[in-house]
């Protein structure tokens, strides 16, 4: 069967951003930079922000098929960094291939995740008593500092399991307004029908900016991230990690130690033989150390199940 493409999908997808995420934004006489990972941004994304007024530099808009995401777009941010810096724009927005996920590289050149971008929407929300119910969903990946900057107006998280499904189940189940992840795959709930759209959270962040006349440094300054330390440990099996004596033991004994100011995640990855130990905290010498302890220990304690 032959595929039967309807030509007016994109432009009533426009039209959808436009009247529906953007709600009378005006983006005149702003420099924005958007990479578009050579991806199902390239053509859209960036007609869309020029239709709100926007002075638009496009990077990474000619997909061949084969140079989706390679060196670009969300994953590979270094070239957006140095043209928003270059360009003297207002911030660059990165989508990756298929255009769900969005991060945000603010006007000095550094980045901001999905943390940063939760902190903008819930401090605006707030101070605009949006929320009846002052809770947001991230995953146990998300920075303590998320819970940091939350706090300061009074937004609690609730946590769920990493990857956009886990979301959207917390989501619908605790009908909350917006959750996302570090990746930059923000879900702003029913606003959106729960899916992942990347242009939709930059617009909304522009639409932030713009009511409020904040740098995007400025908007995301009660964001401070800790340090994390990531290690992932080779497997050749995955016993219950509750089942692991020793090192549950240290793990303990360094949450002890960190004493409220970071944490320690241990997880196995779904789709590699692999377990994944990530250690948070205020000095990253010292949590570089601690990951390192655990994943000696671990590597030795899961061997002995073989």
């Amino acid at each position: 069967m032959a595929l039967r493409v309807d030509p007016g999908l994109e432009t009533r997808y426009i039209d959808y951003l436009i009247d529906h995420a953007s709600k009378g934004l005006e983006l005149r006489g702003m420099k924005v930079v958007i990479d578009c990972a050579h991806g199902s941004g390239s053509h859209y994304a960036p007609l869309v922000l020029r239709q709100l007024g926007a002075e638009v530099e496009a990077l990474n808009c000619e997909p061949d098929g084969q140079n989706i995401n390679k060196g670009c777009g969300s994953t590979h941010p270094e070239q957006l960094q140095e043209h928003v810096v270059a360009s003297g724009a207002i911030l660059g927005i990165a989508l990756d291939g298929d255009a769900d996920r969005c991060i945000l590289v603010n006007e000095r050149g550094d980045l901001v995740d999905g943390d940063g971008i939760l902190t903008i929407v819930a401090h605006d929300a707030m101070k605009r008593s949006l929320w009846p119910d002052p809770r947001l969903v991230a995953t146990v990946m998300s920075n303590r500092g998320l819970h940091r900057a939350l706090k300061q107006v009074d937004v609690s998280v609730v946590e769920c399991a990493v990857g956009d499904r886990s979301v959207v189940e917390a989501l619908r189940r605790d009908q909350l307004p917006v959750g996302g992840e570090q990746s930059g795959h923000i879900i702003f709930g029913d606003d959106i029908h729960y899916v992942g759209d990347g242009l939709y959270t930059a617009l909304r962040v522009l639409a932030v900016l713009r009511r409020t006349g904040k740098s995007l440094s400025e908007a995301t300054s009660p964001f401070s991230a800790f340090p994390q330390v990531l290690l992932n440990v080779p497997v050749k099996n995955k016993p219950a990690l509750s089942s692991l004596q020793e090192v549950g033991a240290l793990v303990g004994r360094i949450e002890k130690d960190l004493a409220g100011n970071g944490r320690v995640l241990l997880r196995y990855s779904g789709t590699e033989s692999l377990a994944r130990v990530m250690v948070e905290g205020p000095d990253e010498q010292d949590i570089k150390f601690m990951a390192e302890e655990i994943a000696t220990l671990l590597k030795t304690e899961i061997a002995a199940f073989s």
